[in-house]
């Protein structure tokens, strides 16, 4: 299978994500809320860089996001947001292609990676975060509540860079309060 070709996001293809994540939300609740502005969810104020999993025709068949953490963190973690693949480009490995891009990124940049995930009993997700080597730190209550108003508990987890001292521990990170 050949590699996928993943780029650095464009504000052009911004549309086109949103039809993707559209597809996301309706066969997964990913997001668990749908967002007001889908623009500006996909663009947080804390964003680093984005990057998309470019289709055959040009379209958009994944993405992923990389925030500056909560100012609690340690400056040398960057947190890995707003990963999807489209229902129609699955069972292509583009989720561990555009983690290992953004690994990539972030050991040249000398960070290690964290992210929050929806804890969820048989999670697609936690498990497949599970099984490509992130190593879960704590779980918190989020800020905001799933659609029936319930609360919602995150999953924290770390990725340490592939320039990161093998022999380091990964450290728990500090706790903090969640939002959309």
């Amino acid at each position: 299978m050949s590699r996928p070709t993943i780029r650095i996001r464009r504000v052009t293809d911004l549309d086109q994500c949103i039809q993707a994540l559209q597809a996301v939300h309706e066969t997964d609740a990913y997001p668990l809320n749908w967002p007001a502005d889908p623009h500006n969810w996909l663009k947080p104020p804390r964003l680093l860089q984005a990057w998309i999993a470019e289709g055959a025709q040009g379209g958009v068949d994944g993405h992923v996001a990389v925030q500056r953490p909560h100012s609690e963190m340690p400056p040398r973690h960057v947190e890995l947001s707003r990963l999807f693949v489209a229902p129609a480009a699955r069972r292509r490995s583009l989720a561990s292609a555009l983690i290992d891009h953004v690994r990539t990124w972030a050991a040249k940049h000398g960070y290690d990676l964290t992210l929050n995930v929806t804890d969820e009993h048989r999670s697609a997700a936690v498990a497949f975060y599970e099984a490509t080597g992130w190593q879960h730190t704590h779980t918190t209550d989020a800020d905001w509540t799933n659609p029936d108003g319930r609360p919602v508990k995150l999953r924290h987890y770390i990725l340490t860079s592939r320039t990161s001292d093998p022999g380091r521990a990964p450290q728990t990170l500090p706790s903090t309060r969640t939002t959309k």
